[in-house]
């Protein structure tokens, strides 16, 4: 099994900055692609960002030029920065992962979600 573990949430002005972390542990062999994606109320969950292990990335239109996805492969880990927040980035913001387990299984996984709320 692969746990994900989100934090840095919380609440910021508009214009405001941001910063997510996720942390993933667990039976982990190898990790191919870790994102976050979004989801507000009443909306379906959506991509924000995603980066793969070579370091390739790639953001949704909304979000380009003002988020940020990096990752650290030695810690299974991956940050999303996010600058210049408005009010539509309100959301709870998922960390997903996928890959490869020790038990040479492919798995993906979702960490529980935190919270981002862009408001005056």
């Amino acid at each position: 099994q692969v746990q994900l573990v989100e934090s840095g949430g919380g609440l910021v002005q508009p214009g405001g900055s941001l910063r997510l972390s996720c942390a993933a542990s667990g039976s982990i062999l190898s990790i191919i692609v870790m994102g976050w994606y979004r989801q507000a109320p009443g909306k379906q969950r959506e991509l924000v960002a995603t980066i793969t292990s070579d370091g390739s990335v790639n953001y949704a239109d909304r979000v380009k030029g003002r988020f940020a996805i990096s990752g650290d492969n030695a810690k299974n880990a991956a940050y999303l920065q996010m600058n210049s927040l408005k009010p539509e980035d309100t959301a709870v913001y998922y960390c997903n992962a996928g890959g490869f387990t020790t038990q040479r299984r492919d798995f993906t996984s979702w960490g529980q979600g935190t919270q981002v709320t862009v408001s005056s």
